[in-house]
């Protein structure tokens, strides 16, 4: 999955890797909620990428949601001041995201991917 920053704002600048890596926490418990586990996290200053295994039972658009939200959420409460410098009306994430199977790529494959994003320090 991919999840982009409103408007594409590079909301994580200057702080992207602390932020990275809190944003990671929340959606690592939040796929624990829904019984799926996040393999795979990384992104840039507007966008995160996600490798996560879930069950059939699970519906993507509510767990897209859920991890949406909840990260949202967290992370203008957590980084607000930063957070406020490049978003406002209470959003954090694009309403949009990107969802694509990898059931014929070698998971490696797709996890070296998403390792190799250019995460800025």
């Amino acid at each position: 999955m991919v999840f982009v920053t409103k408007y594409r704002r590079r909301a994580m600048t200057d702080v992207t890797d602390e932020v990275l890596t809190r944003c990671e926490e929340i959606m690592r418990e939040v796929c624990e909620g829904f019984e799926a586990e996040l393999r795979q996290f990384n992104g840039e200053e507007d966008h995160g990428h996600l490798l996560v295994h879930y069950p059939p039972k699970v519906q993507l658009s509510k767990l897209v949601n859920s991890l949406k939200g909840v990260s949202s959420r967290y992370l203008r409460k957590e980084y607000a001041t930063h957070v406020r410098r490049f978003l406002w009306g209470g959003h954090f994430w694009s309403g949009s995201y990107f969802a694509g199977s990898c059931g014929g790529a070698p998971l490696t494959v797709v996890r070296q991917y998403i390792e190799n994003q250019r995460r800025p320090v």
